[in-house]
């Protein structure tokens, strides 16, 4: 005769006891002194996170985001870094140790764009600014990041999300190619890492923005793109920083607990 079994209800990886006190989670945003770095700090202090909001000029900027941090609740950090300048990047994360503790968190969000071009018109001196701030200091920052993270250094795990561009899919012609090939570095960069350390406690994903209305493209002379392009978007609007916040904290957070090497397209459909 045939005995049944009752199949074992799957119980997660790790149960908290309530009655405990949690260690803080620390999180570091590069870029967070305006748009979707300053909208993912002060969402992730809502959700709990102690912030520290790196800079690299507007200090003003970077000390009000701060404020709406404290305000939440939760601390914050100042911290300036250059995140092309590796020994600014060590330094930043130094103090994030001293300030705040040992990181569980980072959101690779700084970047820049140049003015619209054809590559047959791009000097040598804009493609290496471009890889150094877009690629190179995104690489440097989880670097560190996994040295404080990752169980294979001692560390409890953590969550690293990676600001790509929907213009990795879509090349940007006539405008910003080697803005586009940067961010589709950040995806396979992503794929990859997140593959590396996936037995590690550490968990790597992306945020793949659309049209998005920042003030990055004012600093690529183009100031109402997103006004400009809305009307060929799907949703026939651009987005928000907080929309596109939203994905990051989700994907930071313990809800997102077997996501890895995913990248989320914020998009309105384009």
């Amino acid at each position: 005769m045939q005995t049944m079994t009752q199949a074992t209800p799957h119980m997660p990886p790790q149960a908290y006891d309530e009655t405990e006190p949690k260690a803080p989670r620390i999180l570091l945003v590069t870029g967070a002194s305006r748009g979707i770095g300053a909208a993912t700090a002060r969402l992730a202090a809502r959700a709990g996170w102690d912030v520290a909001v790196n800079y690299t000029r507007d200090a003003a900027a970077a000390q009000a985001v701060a404020q709406d941090v404290r305000a939440l609740g939760r601390r914050a950090l100042v911290v300036q870094a250059d995140v092309a300048n590796e020994t600014e990047v060590l330094a930043m994360f130094e103090a994030v140790d001293t300030g705040l503790g040992r990181l569980s968190g980072l959101v690779n969000n700084a970047g820049v764009v140049d003015m619209p071009g054809r590559v047959d018109e791009m000097s040598v001196a804009r493609l290496q600014r471009m890889w150094a701030i877009n690629i190179t200091g995104s690489f440097v920052c989880a670097r560190e990041a996994l040295k404080r993270m990752s169980r294979r250094h001692g560390g409890g795990g953590g969550s690293i999300v990676n600001l790509s561009s929907a213009a990795a899919k879509l090349g940007s012609p006539n405008q910003y190619v080697d803005y586009a090939a940067s961010k589709g570095a950040i995806d396979t960069f992503t794929l990859g890492l997140a593959r590396e350390v996936a037995t590690e406690g550490v968990r790597v994903n992306g945020v793949r923005p659309g049209i998005i209305d920042t003030d990055i493209h004012a600093s690529g002379g183009l100031p109402d793109r997103a006004a400009q392009v809305a009307p060929s978007v799907p949703m026939q609007r651009a987005g928000t920083a907080e929309e596109v916040a939203a994905a990051v904290v989700w994907l930071l957070s313990d809800e997102a607990s077997y996501a890895t090497g995913t990248t989320i397209d914020v998009t309105g459909g384009r």
